[in-house]
């Protein structure tokens, strides 16, 4: 187990690899003359660094043909947008949506079309608000660009191949104009004041698909790293410096609380992204959840308490799943995954890294996530490798595809989630290592459903999902590896090497046996068992149930340790609290064990 940073950073530099204490820009790997629309490398495209906080256009924003005014941009009669109203809060969907296992894309990034009149070093959102003639400019630029970026088809077209949420990075100008003021933004804030609308009507339309959003406080106030990307291009990250800048961070994560956790839909909010791992960052994070904690939602059904807050790790594995597995709320450790910043990265070949990460790798993620309840994500990584990396692959094309896929195989079996930066970009046809859209089923698979053959077809889904509601739950005796002492004929055997028939027949039992075998369950205080075994059994039960409930949606329990904590019945014996957490894990995993069989017969 690696025990401390330092260890962590040895591991990585005798694989060859770097650990960076912030991410850096991609434009220093852009290579002036990818123009192929099969590229033989994954490389980035020019100017990534415009990271716009909120949605990124697919178009070159319409500007004047005139050669002489080359910064002219037409009025923007934005269409109305009004108050965003979400649907009420529902309790249980909220939970299905917070603890699940996450597939997440970013919806962000990557637009040099907004750059060539920005201010200044025209890096940033600043940079770009900043700019264009005049703030009436800049206003019809962005919402122009916010408008036509993501739409409800986007949405639609995530859910069918199995992504279940989205991370939506902001910058705190984005809560509108009152927040600019006494900031960097404060001479921009007209531009914003219709920006916050559109983030709740994104947040809206990814609900009305079924996906979760996880909102990504990317730009505090000050900065957080003093990277592009945090809003600024000076490079300065005062956050940590200025009391006034803390105070008024935190006021905004605040904020969000009030208007985000009685959102069913809303997974989490990430306090911040990639901060400078500076020594105080854990105190910074302690301060924030406690604020954050003791705010009043508007609806009284949702807890402030036991919302998920994600935190990144600062690059610094070990130093934050300590603080995470120091804490018993939902505080979720982000950790992001690059293989290109670094020489070392640049040079090792493709199938070196993919090794490393099957390898390791996978290791200290295991390592991290065990100790902190598997409150560990990976929520950026891409399939980006530099040409070095791919050039003297004898297939690139596999080599390329098995990097991808080895990533996504460790992240969503080590950790409770991942997500891939980003869903779309300018050029993203040419750009299968960044750009998410262009990458499926090519460097990455087609669908990524947390259940292998998951059916799409609406007949086949009405089919499961009635087939996975009337599953068998385990009897006592079999939990505990006996015979059945009720009369259990009426139910077909389960042979786990069995193909279609077996794998549909376990589903298919008459409700009579169904609500017996619940019945049974209500009986593990059976004064025949020790403690140990009443505590496993009802552990196994749990685990089995918890996973049919999350399989009725095809999706799985993701938090398993923070589920157990949050749900550990109180009157377990002394003692027998490990036996419980045991028999869950064995339970959970001989339900997903056998939904898979399901779908693999009935797919």
């Amino acid at each position: 187990m690696l025990s401390n940073a330092a260890a962590f950073s040895a591991l990585l530099h005798a694989l060859n690899l770097t650990q960076g204490s912030y991410k850096p820009a991609p434009t220093a790997l852009s290579l002036a003359n990818h123009t192929s629309k099969t590229p033989s490398s994954y490389v980035v495209n020019d100017s990534p660094t415009a990271q716009i906080l909120f949605e990124s256009s697919k178009k070159t924003p319409p500007l004047s043909t005139s050669s002489q005014d080359e910064c002219y941009v037409e009025p923007y009669s934005a269409p109305p947008i009004g108050k965003q109203v979400s649907p009420l809060y529902d309790p249980e969907k909220a939970i299905m949506y917070r603890y699940r296992q996450q597939q997440f894309v970013h919806e962000d990034w990557m637009t040099p079309s907004l750059l060539p009149c920005a201010s200044g070093k025209k890096l940033s959102e600043l940079d770009i608000a900043s700019g264009w003639g005049s703030q009436e400019s800049a206003k019809a630029l962005l919402e122009r660009h916010w408008d036509t970026f993501i739409t409800p088809s986007d949405f639609q077209y995530l859910s069918s191949i199995g992504i279940n949420t989205v991370r939506l990075p902001i910058g705190y100008w984005n809560l509108g104009p009152s927040f600019c003021k006494d900031t960097p933004f404060d001479d921009v804030a007209s531009v914003y004041e219709n920006s916050w609308p559109r983030i709740m009507r994104a947040i809206n339309e990814a609900g009305e698909c079924g996906i979760g959003v996880l909102v990504d406080l990317h730009g505090a106030v000050g900065s957080q790293n003093g990277q592009p990307h945090s809003g600024i291009s000076d490079g300065a990250f005062d956050m940590f410096t200025n009391p006034q800048y803390m105070d008024k961070t935190i006021a905004v994560l605040e904020h969000l609380m009030r208007e985000l956790v009685p959102i069913t839909n809303v997974v989490g909010i990430q306090l911040l992204n990639e901060p400078k791992n500076l020594p105080e960052l854990t105190d910074v994070y302690t301060r924030m959840i406690g604020s954050m904690r003791n705010v009043s939602p508007s609806t009284a059904a949702a807890d402030p308490a036991s919302f998920p807050l994600y935190i990144h790790d600062g690059f610094d594995l070990d130093r934050f799943d300590a603080f995470g597995a120091n804490r018993t709320d939902f505080v979720v450790q982000d950790h992001h995954s690059y293989f290109v910043f670094t020489p070392s990265d640049q040079n090792e070949p493709a199938s070196q890294h993919t090794g490393d990460i099957r390898g390791p790798i996978s290791q200290a993620f295991s390592d991290a996530s065990s100790k902190e309840r598997r409150n560990l994500v990976i929520d950026e990584w891409s399939c980006a490798l530099t040409p070095e990396s791919i050039s003297n692959e004898p297939d690139k094309d596999q080599a390329r595809r098995d990097f991808g896929k080895g990533q996504m195989d460790v992240y969503a079996a080590t950790t409770a989630g991942w997500s891939f930066w980003s869903y779309v970009k300018e050029n993203c046809e040419d750009d299968l290592g960044w750009c998410f859209k262009a990458a499926v089923g090519k460097s990455l698979p087609a669908t990524f459903f947390s259940y292998d053959n998951t059916p799409t077809n609406p007949q086949r889904v009405k089919e499961m999902s009635s087939l996975i509601a009337n599953m068998t739950f385990p009897s006592e005796s079999e939990i505990l590896g006996g015979q059945a002492t009720n009369d259990r004929s009426a139910e077909p055997s389960v042979d786990k090497d069995a193909g279609e028939a077996h794998s549909r027949r376990f589903v298919q039992v008459a409700p009579r046996t169904r609500f017996d075998a619940i019945h049974r369950r209500n009986h593990a205080n059976d004064e025949s068992l020790t403690p140990a075994q009443r505590s496993t059994v009802k552990g196994y039960t749990d685990g089995f149930s918890t996973c049919h409930k999350f399989a009725c949606s095809f999706a799985k329990l993701g938090f398993i340790g923070q589920w157990v904590l949050d749900n550990m019945p109180k009157d377990l014996e002394a003692g027998t609290e490990q036996d419980y957490r045991d028999g869950f894990g064995q339970g959970l995993m001989e339900c997903q064990k056998r939904v898979g069989a399901a779908l693999d017969g009935v797919h």
